[in-house]
């Protein structure tokens, strides 16, 4: 029990004494393997058009041909169409994709999980 504590410590010690963007970096591997249960929300403006859930993380994409990103990004998701931040019969997942330029969206954690 004590080797665990110390190790903890020593985890915690050595995270605290990293710049704040190796803390993010840190976080978003803790996240992209124990998942996250987001919500993006996409606005028409300012009536919310579409909701989907049990988002994972959404993807910048990416050329085929180098690493220049492109100006939308992607993911898989509920589409949660009456917008009540549940999965219900009937909703299933679902690929999207939105753009940089012609979308205004918010992207959360769900509050309800």
């Amino acid at each position: 029990m004590k080797k665990l504590v110390l190790l903890v410590a020593a985890t915690a010690l050595l995270i605290g004494a990293c710049t704040q963007e190796t803390q993010n970096k840190f976080s978003r591997a803790v996240q992209n393997y124990t998942g996250t249960d987001g919500v993006l929300d996409v606005y028409a403006g300012d009536k919310l058009v579409k909701r989907f859930i049990k988002i994972d993380k959404l993807t910048t994409a990416v050329s085929t041909s180098g690493n220049t990103p492109r100006p939308y990004r992607y993911a898989y998701g509920v589409l949660d169409e009456n917008q009540n931040l549940r999965v219900d019969p009937g909703e299933k997942k679902v690929y999207f994709e939105f753009s940089d330029y012609s979308t205004s969206y918010v992207f959360y954690e769900n509050p309800q999980s």
